[in-house]
């Protein structure tokens, strides 16, 4: 059993965890955030602690970091064991602003400046059909809480070939609207794979800064809804290549990615087609496994938000917050912003039950 009981628990550390944190904190309740583990089966799934951000380079569209150099800013908000390796050598910072982690270990100590408390660690099990709710870490603790904000993100699919894996954030990606006005894809050929609606918002979003986009699709028709069909076939920037896959990402550690292999599935024949990205666009994996089912998922498995303009789920006491519930705009800011939400919601829930 729990030593105690937890006002609220938050589990998940990425930009949505670490906001809800922060207005929990100031709130005095004394959040406590179950972070994540330190494994290899995390870090091959990309569910290590920090979040997506955390796996990501320059971060040119959250709000309060234009260009600039933040090595002394970083200095005085950082302790000294969790600076970037640039602050203190002599190295060209390897930013426009602010970059993923930088992002994540401020977001993290701001949290921890107002009291939170962190585990390191996953969550394996939960129940949250008795109250308090309970929920088991992998190493064996038992917690309790009153209230619990779910904020485990969602994971970005990817193909899963080693040379994709190699040039992650150097010319792989799987975010336009993140990171495709980056100067190492303005005014290059791109690649973006998929058939879906997302694929071709991402080809469209791209066409803006890229000379060409080759969108590569495994079936002779697109899997859209013909309203992007249309956008894709009337944008003179987007080639599409059907009945096509990709085999490897290339590139070098200077340049990161500079072309990609495609295979005509038909013709048998292999193209490697220059390029300075490739942009991966079939989909997400919402962080649920863990829950079993006690929440009420929508259809793309993402938990289902029960109330508009509320981060409130199926079951009275839980919220969800970030891309583990948002399966439309995934960005940091509107995680952030939903994390702010579901900290004010926690905070009014136990005001009306008397609990604070």
């Amino acid at each position: 059993m729990a030593d105690q009981v937890e006002k609220v628990i938050i589990i998940g550390s990425g930009p949505a965890g670490w906001t809800a944190a922060i207005y929990a904190a100031r709130a005095n309740l004394t959040p406590l955030v179950i972070e994540g583990a330190v494994t290899e089966k995390n870090r091959q799934m990309g569910t290590t602690p920090l979040g997506q951000l955390a796996l990501t380079t320059e971060v040119e569209n959250f709000p309060g970091f234009p260009s600039g150099d933040t090595r002394q800013y970083l200095k005085t908000s950082l302790p000294e064991e969790l600076q970037p390796y640039w602050v203190s050598a002599n190295k060209p910072q390897p930013t426009h602003g602010i970059n993923g982690p930088e992002l994540m270990e401020l977001m993290r100590q701001q949290a921890k400046n107002f009291g939170t408390r962190v585990i390191t660690d996953d969550v394996v099990k939960v129940d949250f059909k008795k109250k308090p709710f309970e929920m088991v870490t992998l190493g064996g603790q038992t917690l309790q809480a009153l209230t619990v904000i779910i904020a485990t993100g969602a994971r970005a699919n990817y193909l899963g070939l080693p040379s994709e894996d190699k040039f992650k954030n150097r010319g792989v990606s799987a975010c336009a609207v993140c990171d495709g006005a980056l100067p190492r894809f303005r005014n290059k050929p791109l690649v973006v794979i998929g058939g879906g609606d997302s694929a071709i918002e991402e080809a469209s979003y791209l066409s803006k800064f890229a000379t060409e986009v080759a969108m590569v699709v495994r079936r002779d028709v697109f899997r859209a809804s013909k309203i992007m069909q249309d956008r894709a076939k009337s944008n003179p920037k987007i080639k599409v290549r059907w009945n096509s896959a990709v085999e490897e990402v290339l590139g070098n550690d200077k340049d990161g990615v500079t072309a990609v292999r495609i295979k005509d599935t038909k013709a048998g024949k292999t193209e490697d087609y220059v390029a300075s990205g490739m942009f991966c666009a079939i989909g997400h994996t919402p962080n649920t496994h863990f829950l079993d089912g006690q929440l009420e998922l929508n259809e793309k498995g993402y938990v289902k938000w029960t109330t508009p303009a509320r981060t409130f789920t199926s079951i009275d006491g839980d919220f969800a917050s970030g891309d583990v519930a948002d399966d439309y705009y995934r960005q940091a800011i509107t995680a952030a912003g939903t994390g702010c939400m579901a900290a004010l919601d926690a905070e009014r829930y136990l005001g009306h039950h008397g609990l604070i």
